[in-house]
């Protein structure tokens, strides 16, 4: 079965053309997508700022390490082959191999670790964040590097991470040092505006 579903979404893309640079985009660079969101719920200030979206970046951050830490426990226990070298000959990859283990996905983990995180703090960002972790577990899929089942226990692990960090003990000191890290980010703009007049 997830061989069999690996199969139609990669053969799906072998024969549209037009999704390739668009597939190859996702799988490899949507982290660029989500430093910039963080960035911008994390940086923003003025009737742009939000407390909600700067807890959910130090709580995306703690997130998806979690995830990642438990995900390569999990791929040192079992070593599962990529699709590439497990059907070689059924298999048509996009971007570059990898020599890690397929089993569970990275980029899904951080990728659901970040997105789920934000959702839960901050439901706009969080949407279009869980689009965008959607779309990128798809394409590690379809460019021919994970089976479904990488994919899908990546965003289950991710998602899982973020509940955990999600538990009111863990949550509140979570949620007290992203407002101290955001009161140290704006006194020290603060001082750098009020001083660029001056040199100016």
């Amino acid at each position: 079965m997830d061989f069999t579903l690996f199969k139609a979404l990669n053969g799906f893309a072998v024969h549209r053309d037009g999704l390739e640079d668009v597939l190859r985009f996702f799988a490899m660079d949507a982290q660029f997508f989500f430093a910039a969101l963080l960035g911008v719920l994390f940086f923003s200030t003025g009737k742009w700022r939000s407390l909600n979206g700067r807890h959910g970046v130090v709580a995306a951050g703690f997130s998806a390490l979690l995830g990642l830490g438990i995900g390569h426990v999990i791929a040192d226990v079992w070593s599962r082959a990529r699709p590439y070298e497990a059907h070689p000959g059924a298999t048509h990859l996009f971007i570059a191999p990898s020599h890690d283990p397929s089993f569970p996905s990275d980029h899904a983990t951080a990728a659901f670790a970040i997105a789920v995180s934000i959702w839960l703090r901050n439901r706009k960002a969080g949407w279009l964040a869980l689009a965008m972790a959607t779309v990128l577990a798809l394409s590690r899929v379809m460019v021919g590097v994970h089976y479904p089942s990488d994919v899908i226990a990546g965003a289950l692990l991710g998602t899982g991470a973020a509940l955990i960090l999600w538990l009111p003990p863990i949550r509140r000191p979570l949620h007290a040092l992203a407002e101290w890290a955001g009161s140290a980010y704006e006194r020290i703009l603060d001082r750098l505006l009020r001083r660029s007049p001056a040199t100016s």
